[in-house]
């Protein structure tokens, strides 16, 4: 059975029965619009009709075109609460809607060319129930129909403006019956020659061009059905515009552009597509190098049809497509949609969800389409808002979108880092907010920033950073704000390092040395990598003097000799449990770069001037010194008394990687406390919601130590527990 769709006029809605609540809404504006003239000078009045006639073409429900007439309601009512009381907040709200999106024209036909996009999404997501986009596009078609009776010079500009924002939107919604309509009448007034040459061309008028579209329908489908081919055969008259855009971009003749008329077949299967494609073919002559097969040979983004040209009827071309159900479902609200390709956007990195959006926007059109406008489409619509966006204006004019939720900071941050980082007030819409006020789309946003320098500079605040005070919502603004506290905090570590290493420059008299050579010397590559090291305990005082000496050439003789009884016994190695193999007392210190404990393997080295430094035997820095001077090493040992380690405490550093979040640091310190761990020192670094805490402490041992990792670890969010 062949379903035949015939091509509907675009005033066939004119004639029809208007229901009460459209009725209401009429009786109410006409004595409020008696005498009001819109900006283009046009009646309010008439616009009203015109416009609810649109909406009526395509379909929508009665409250969708009862907002429609209200469309200047609340501006003349200055306020809502009448029409919420006569029509109830549903038409309210839509009424209001239309009125919110008016005020866009500032914005909207000011705009360079790059914030057309921006601009269409921002339509779509300052509303929060998609009839409001439809009412909006019904009255600029409504204004350009009011265009071609007069001549105003502002049509023009008018014109640009549905060119770049509103047939675009609704050419992703599928309103063809408006958007060939808004690009008709925009083309007729921008280039009215050029409109005219290619309506001469035609050699026919539209409605003529729509009767020859319904013989040839009829005919196909007469063939088809012959054949006993279940197929759906629709036809669509090309629009001017859309017939001169074609010819500019692929640089065609009008003789060689071979849809200005095409029909469209489905049917159920792929083998299908090809029985109509002969028969199409037996009935009309084949334009050659006018077929493609797309089916066997998808495009890129996956659409799939057969395409062919032939010599129809009156020896004018007609285009041909052939699709299943699948593949047209496919090509109208997947991947391969027609806008995405006929707009050639480039996409970014949130371009997927907003098509996605789109998408189901079109599939909603389309079912509207097979409830006739019934109250599940009205109420399915009020979901159909892009929820997780916003869309706010700078204090120039450009529209920049952000997370729903976002804050004063966040829209700072977008603009630039170096004025997130100055961010220290913010004026919205004219008046002066906390910067933790969530923005809503359609506000102007402008900020206070601080002056750059001063003594210390000028950065953003720890308080941003606590989720809890809401300050920020973007992820990208909040890693900025965590690169800047890094970079301070590494940079006041660097300067803490080189202060230690001048001190030790002077005190050895080697202020002429190469500092970058004195950190290769060390294992370094650079020297602030040096400094940084230095500043955190992981070179110690006796390297670098050694390493000072070495660079400078100073002759240092090593202090091995027996100290005096009083001070040996002062020093004594049984004093800190600690017995050197072979030599007897000498004096011994722990080594802070790795801190041993019992029972940890060690191993001693004689230092310059400060005795044995005994060290972890898999301590790194130890095995550079070993490298450069293995004859100083010398075995070493814990020792005991009574057969037990010796008694006392021990420093030992831990390094704690963790997820980053609001108590972490305090929850860690109540856990060593429960473990009876004295904290010494902490430093905590955060970057990329990590948190890198060094914990400086004491133990008595390595199974104190053990039961202290057992406790951090337990903390929520902890990642790893390691010896520093």
């Amino acid at each position: 059975m062949v379903s035949v769709v015939q091509i509907h006029s675009r005033d066939a809605s004119h004639g029809r029965v208007q229901d009460a609540l459209v009725e209401r809404a009429l009786a109410f504006v006409r004595p409020l619009y008696e005498g009001q003239v819109l900006s283009t000078g046009e009646p309010v009045w008439s616009h009203a009709l015109g416009l609810e006639a649109s909406l009526a073409s395509i379909g929508v429900d009665t409250e969708t075109r009862a907002a429609g007439v209200l469309f200047a309601a609340p501006k003349l009512l200055d306020g809502m609460d009448r029409l919420q009381e006569v029509f109830g907040p549903e038409v309210a709200a839509l009424a209001g809607g239309v009125e919110k999106l008016h005020r866009l024209r500032v914005l909207t036909r000011a705009a360079p060319g790059e914030q057309n996009e921006i601009l269409r999404k921002m339509v779509l997501g300052m509303v929060e129930d998609i009839r409001v986009v439809l009412i909006r596009l019904a009255s600029r078609t409504q204004t350009l129909r009011y265009f071609s009776k007069v001549d105003a010079d502002e049509k023009i500009s008018f014109a640009k403006e549905t060119l770049s924002i509103y047939s675009p939107l609704a050419n992703r919604l599928g309103v063809w019956q408006l958007k060939w309509e808004l690009e008709d009448l925009s083309f007729r007034y921008i280039e009215p020659e050029l409109y005219k040459k290619i309506a001469q061309m035609l050699d026919e008028k539209r409605i003529e061009r729509e009767k020859y579209i319904a013989d040839a329908i009829e005919v196909l489908g007469k063939e088809l059905k012959k054949a006993g081919l279940q197929a759906e055969v629709t036809g669509r008259p090309k629009h001017i515009y859309s017939i001169w855009n074609k010819m500019r971009t692929k640089q065609l003749d009008f003789s060689d552009v071979h849809d200005v008329r095409a029909l469209r077949v489905i049917v159920p299967t792929p083998g299908e597509c090809y029985s109509v494609l002969g028969i199409a073919h037996d009935l009309w002559e084949p334009i050659p190098k006018e077929f493609d097969d797309y089916i066997s040979r998808p495009k890129g983004n996956n659409y799939q049809s057969l395409h062919t040209a032939v010599i129809g009827p009156g020896g004018r071309t007609l285009e041909v497509q052939i699709r299943t159900e699948e593949m047209h479902r496919q090509a109208e609200f997947g991947v391969a949609a027609h806008w995405r390709y006929k707009e050639s956007r480039k996409a970014s990195r949130t371009e997927g969800a907003f098509d996605d959006k789109i998408a189901w926007l079109r599939e909603l059109l389309a079912w509207r389409d097979e409830v006739a406008g019934g109250a599940g489409w009205a109420e399915k619509t009020k979901k159909a808002s892009l929820d997780d966006t916003i869309y706010v204006i700078t204090p120039q004019g450009k529209v920049v979108d952000l997370p729903a939720g976002a804050t004063p900071v966040d829209f700072a941050y977008t603009l630039h880092t170096d004025l997130g980082h100055r961010c220290r007030g913010a004026k919205v819409d004219g008046r002066m907010v906390p910067l933790d006020t969530p923005l809503a789309s359609g506000q102007r946003v402008e900020i206070v920033a601080a002056k750059a320098g001063g003594p210390h500079g000028v950065g953003p605040s720890r308080d941003w950073l606590n989720p809890a005070l809401g300050f920020l919502k973007s992820h990208r603004a909040r890693g900025k704000v965590r690169q800047w506290f890094n970079a301070r905090s590494l940079a006041q570590t660097v300067a803490q390092g080189r202060a230690a290493v001048e001190k030790e420059q002077r005190r050895e008299g080697a202020t002429q040395a190469n500092l970058e050579q004195l950190a290769h010397k060390l294992g370094f590559a650079r020297p602030d990598e040096f400094f940084a090291a230095v500043a955190r305990d992981e070179v110690n005082l006796r390297q670098l003097q050694a390493a000072l000496r070495e660079l400078t050439g100073v002759a240092s003789v090593p202090r091995t000799e027996i100290q005096p009884e009083k001070k040996a016994r002062a020093k004594s190695p049984r004093d800190i449990g600690i017995l050197v193999v072979g030599v007897d007392r000498l004096m011994t210190q722990l080594a802070k770069c790795c801190k041993p404990v019992p029972p940890d393997a060690v191993r001693g080295f004689v230092t310059r001037g400060r005795g044995i430094s005994v060290h972890r035997e898999e301590c790194t820095s130890l095995k550079r010194l070993a490298e450069r001077s293995p004859e100083r090493l010398i075995d070493a040992k814990w020792g005991t008394k009574a057969g037990a380690p010796a008694a006392g405490t021990y420093p030992v550093d831990v390094l704690v990687t963790a997820s980053d979040r609001q108590g972490l640091l305090r929850d860690i310190g109540e856990a060593l406390a429960r473990e009876r761990i004295n904290v010494t020192a902490v430093r905590t670094q955060s970057r990329n919601d990590l948190a890198r805490m060094r914990f400086s402490f004491e133990v008595a041992d390595v199974a104190h130590l053990r039961r202290a990792f057992a406790a951090v670890k337990e903390v929520a969010g902890v990642i790893r527990v390691g010896r520093g």
